[in-house]
Order: C-alpha cells, then sequence, then structure tokens
C-alpha cells in the first residue's frame, strides 16, 4: 500500500487532546511537528515502508516542562470515510518509561 504522508494531519482518535501533527515526505523520509493540549513542542523523523508503515524516533516537551522521547511504528488502516487511522505502537525511554498502542485519525 503505497501513502502518500505529505501535508496530511493527524491527532489522536476521537477528538484526542488538542495536538495536531502535520506530516511531510520526500520519497521514503518522514518527518511531522505538533503543537496542542499539553505539548509545547513535539517533532517525529523517520521513513516509511513500502506497505505505508511508518517507523519512527519522537521528543516532546510537554507543558510542565517534561522532555520525552521514543520510538514508534504506525500502521495505517483507511476508515469507512476513506481517511487513514494509524494503529501506533509506541515506546518511551529514559525516565518516562511505558508503551502501549494508540490510534491516530487524520483529520481533514
Amino acid at each position: 500500500m503505497s501513502i502518500d504522508y505529505d501535508g496530511r494531519r493527524f491527532r489522536k482518535a476521537g477528538g484526542g487532546d488538542g495536538v495536531v501533527a502535520c506530516y511531510h515526505q520526500e520519497g521514503d523520509l518522514v518527518w511531522a511537528d505538533f503543537t496542542g493540549g499539553p505539548v509545547r513542542r513535539g517533532t517525529v523523523n523517520g521513513t516509511v515502508d513500502p506497505e505505508g508503515r511508518l517507523h519512527l524516533a519522537y521528543t516532546l516537551v510537554m507543558a510542565d516542562g517534561a522532555v520525552i522521547s521514543g520510538a514508534t511504528v504506525n500502521t495505517p488502516e483507511p476508515a469507512p470515510d476513506g481517511r487513514l487511522v494509524l494503529r501506533e505502537e509506541w515506546e518511551r525511554y529514559g525516565r518516562h518509561t511505558a508503551s502501549g498502542v494508540s490510534y491516530l485519525e487524520e483529520v481533514r
């Protein structure tokens, strides 16, 4: 599944917490910037594979001053209305160690 992520915007499924990420893509290189809600600044950088999965590293600076970093693999799933939903398997490192699965939905 070939997907062009350039210009697409995503947020947590269900409306989330006010954080919206704007993605960019050149070839297999993908990156995004995001802010809103509890996030003062966030970035992701990584690659997209031929199946459209994103392999990303991320950093966040939170409103309370915490700095969080980790990695995620996002698998695209088409929504009934044509938007993309990303199944996000994430892991945080260091002092904020945690892991889990989240869903991001495309914002149009």
